[in-house]
């Protein structure tokens, strides 16, 4: 793998939204070439919990925790805590929480990290979902303010939303979820991108689930976005 094709992988995350994990890690090998990192949401992990993570850690991958985590600081706490020693390096907490819920995740994925010698997953606040399309306008901003005054290292927004994102937040991470090829199925996403659309944005992880899990060439489709980011 050249250098070009190194970093286009490294900025691909395999969004794997099933139920099975035997399922789930047949298609996260098939895919070691294309992706870097895969997803694990809410409905993988709550079917096969923390075992899901050491599966594709041991495959390779960097491990997504997208579990969204909102309640109050002492239970977001003392679950990114959990989440903190299992090795994973990213995990989404809902800025609309609250500064005290986001520091309180912060806090536990520090804490869960040191008791088992991992490294700090990235705690990334999610800003407004891609299937939301009447979010008024100050909410974005707000919420990537209270992003770094809780010290997350990184965001989860839109595409469209990277503009202004990038000039609230230049330092954190930037994953970008509702990933479609030109022409494709946007399902509940209404803010979908395209790939190219989100790297122009500056968009540092894409995240890509439907259009690959439901491709009837699940390689061809992972191929197409590949070179359509080299």
């Amino acid at each position: 793998m050249n250098e070009a094709e190194d970093k286009a992988r490294s900025r691909l995350a395999l969004a794997l939204d099933v139920d099975d994990l035997v399922v789930a890690s047949r298609l996260a090998r098939s895919m070691t070439s294309y992706f870097s990192t895969v997803k694990v949401g809410l409905e993988l992990f709550s079917a096969t919990g923390p075992e899901s993570v050491a599966v594709f850690l041991n495959l390779g991958y960097k491990v997504f925790l997208d579990l969204k985590f909102h309640d109050i600081p002492t239970t977001v706490g003392k679950a990114a805590k959990v989440i903190g020693g299992l090795g994973a390096t990213y995990l989404t907490l809902h800025a609309f929480g609250g500064i005290d819920m986001l520091k309180a995740g912060v806090a536990g994925l520090a804490e869960g990290a040191s008791e088992t010698g991992a490294a700090v997953p990235k705690a990334l606040a999610v800003t407004i979902l891609t299937s939301d399309d009447e979010a008024p306008g100050h909410v974005l901003p707000k919420r990537l303010e209270l992003a770094i005054a809780a010290n997350c290292q990184g965001y989860v927004c839109a595409a469209v939303d990277l503009p202004i994102a990038k000039r609230v937040a230049p330092e954190l991470f930037s994953a970008v979820p509702g990933i479609r090829p030109t022409g494709a199925d946007k399902h509940d996403q209404r803010r979908a991108s395209t790939p190219e659309q989100a790297i122009a944005n500056g968009a540092d992880l894409l995240v890509v689930g439907r259009s690959i899990t439901l491709a009837s060439d699940p390689i061809a489709a992972a191929e197409a976005i590949f070179a359509s980011i080299l």
